[in-house]
């Protein structure tokens, strides 16, 4: 009997998934949008190994883009009705809006670049801010390009990961600089984020003041 973690097995389940069409290769990205608990690196890898590298990483990066620009849409026309009154009243997703409406595409662009950054979260802010509809297209579609591209190219060729340690140990290497790295980024945002509310709320406070007088 193979062990899970072989290359035996690996080859079966890269036919059976193969077997299941290109279709679920875009499902899959696709519904991680709505359900960001499911894991996209392990999807873009699968549709990788499956597809190879060039049909399979346009397969996850199209899903993947539908599906977030979907939520954002969604959110866009609903995010602020009754049902989903809550999100708005969370002091977290307040300050995201105000800071996401104050520096718009660069900020977001980068943290879409790096592939354990909570996209979920940042197509619920965008959803709720005034970004226009089109700019945060290209800011999905710019920002997934490259970070499914960097999975893509990880995950290429998910057999030498078994059979090749060192590029086991150099994959690992890269995952866990642009966990770190986007990590460090989030912090650094969290920090601006805070400062820009707190500059904002004693602006409005000042001019509260001057109006009661």
């Amino acid at each position: 009997m193979p062990s899970w973690f072989s290359l035996e097995t690996l080859t079966n389940l890269t036919q059976e998934y193969r077997a299941l069409g290109p279709i679920i290769g875009l499902l899959l990205p696709f519904l991680e949008a709505f359900l960001p608990f499911l894991p996209l690196v392990v999807f873009i890898i699968a549709n990788v190994s499956a597809y190879g590298i060039l049909f399979g990483f346009l397969l996850s990066w199209a899903g993947s883009v539908a599906g977030a620009y979907t939520v954002f849409l969604v959110i866009r026309k609903y995010g602020r009705a009754k049902v989903l009154g809550f999100i708005t009243r969370h002091e977290k997703i307040q300050k995201l809006i105000l800071w996401v409406e104050r520096n718009g595409f660069g900020p977001l662009f980068l943290l879409i670049c790096f592939p354990f950054t909570p996209s979920a979260l940042i197509n619920i802010v965008a959803g709720l801010s005034n970004m226009k509809k089109s700019t945060y297209l290209w800011t999905i579609t710019l920002g997934k390009l490259i970070m499914i591209l960097v999975v893509s190219f990880i995950g290429s060729d998910i057999r030498a990961l078994i059979t090749q340690p060192i590029r086991t140990a150099i994959v690992l290497a890269i995952i866990g600089i642009l966990w770190f790295a986007g990590k460090g980024i989030e912090k650094r945002i969290d920090k601006r984020v805070d400062a820009d509310f707190r500059s904002i709320s004693k602006e409005r406070k000042l001019k509260e003041e001057k109006t009661s007088e």
